[in-house]
């Protein structure tokens, strides 16, 4: 697909995935407008391309429907990123700021059928996948789309509303013809990511010096982490093949525990704490690893960075950029707040 002059709007598009989504589309040449409310996003991971006037940015709340109209006009295609979102240090104790998330997605799908948008690309996660499945880390089973069906147990009001979102835009694409796609999300990590996340909250934990060093659950969770331009890759790829509301997903089918992850980054950045694990802090599944083979038959995708790989890049990201007297300072607030 050549995006090279294509009106093109990212919501979301100051946040993590958002504004590496951003940097991908400006290099394709398309034209990009981006919306975010900064509410999590930061106008600094924009900052290039708002010095060069590469891009337009509009502030703004996408749950006021004037917003989201005046956001999608012109628009060839759609990326909807924007989302009251976090990790797990994040969902499972802010269920009804999670909530919000079935609004906005209504607004913005609806914005996007009255303007005549060709492309709607919505940002889904692995949690619309049953817990019941995911629930034996030694019966590991990977997650293909078809996996979501009846009995629907997604994972907490924020699984539930995404399950909701992919479920409104395929009804969209059914009765208007619109061209949609949802991209199932698994584990994103990299730069710019938050410390809500595990990784995030591993290599911060480390940045800092934590001894002794805290791992949340019991550790054996696994993981299928994928890097952040794997994920960009991925749902460009998808937006090609948008169709009538299917979803697929994007994640590496490279699985790891948590307490594997934890002792790689703690022996790239040269640390050797006592490891701790604290089941009684949120933890979600046992496992959870995505099937891949739909988008890669689709579009020849795959996963390029190994996590070794991109947790190399990330930690150099971080300990470039953070400041450790005030990750120290706020690290249990960065844990579980946006």
């Amino acid at each position: 697909m050549d995006w090279k002059g294509l009106p093109v709007l990212v919501t979301g598009g100051a946040s993590f995935i958002g504004s590496h989504l951003v940097d991908a589309l400006v290099l394709a040449g398309a034209r990009v407008t981006v919306v975010d409310n900064l509410s999590s996003g930061r106008l600094e991971n924009l900052r290039s391309h708002l010095d060069s006037q590469q891009i337009r940015f509009m502030e703004a709340d996408l749950r006021r429907q004037d917003a989201a109209e005046a956001a999608v006009e012109g628009q060839n295609c759609v990326f909807h990123l924007a989302a009251d979102h976090g990790g797990r240090g994040y969902i499972e104790t802010h269920d009804a700021a999670c909530a919000v998330n079935l609004m906005l997605d209504g607004i913005v799908f609806d914005a996007c059928r009255r303007a005549g948008v060709q492309r709607v690309v919505y940002a889904s996660s692995g949690c619309v996948y049953p817990s019941y499945i995911q629930g034996d880390a030694d019966n590991i089973v990977n997650l293909c789309e078809d996996s979501v069906g009846p009995p629907f147990d997604s994972d907490g009001i924020y699984g539930w509303a995404k399950l909701m979102g992919e479920k409104t835009l395929s009804a969209y694409a059914q009765e208007y013809g619109m061209k949609t796609v949802s991209c199932r999300y698994f584990t994103a990590y990299g730069p710019r990511a938050t410390e809500n996340h595990a990784v995030m909250a591993m290599i911060a934990r480390s940045f800092i010096k934590q001894n002794p060093f805290e791992v949340w659950g019991t550790g054996k969770q696994v993981r299928n982490w994928t890097y952040v331009s794997d994920i960009v890759e991925g749902t460009l790829k998808a937006a090609e093949h948008a169709g009538a509301g299917g979803a697929i997903n994007i994640g590496t089918m490279e699985g790891t525990t948590v307490l594997d992850a934890a002792e790689m980054i703690l022996k790239r950045m040269g640390n050797s704490p006592v490891i701790v694990t604290r089941p009684d802090m949120p933890t979600g599944p046992y496992y959870r690893i995505a099937d891949n083979e739909k988008l890669a038959k689709l579009s020849g995708w795959r996963p390029r960075v190994s996590l070794a790989e991109g947790l190399e890049q990330t930690i150099n990201w971080y300990c470039a950029n953070k400041s450790q007297s005030e990750i120290r300072a706020k690290l249990p607030q960065l844990l579980s707040e946006r």
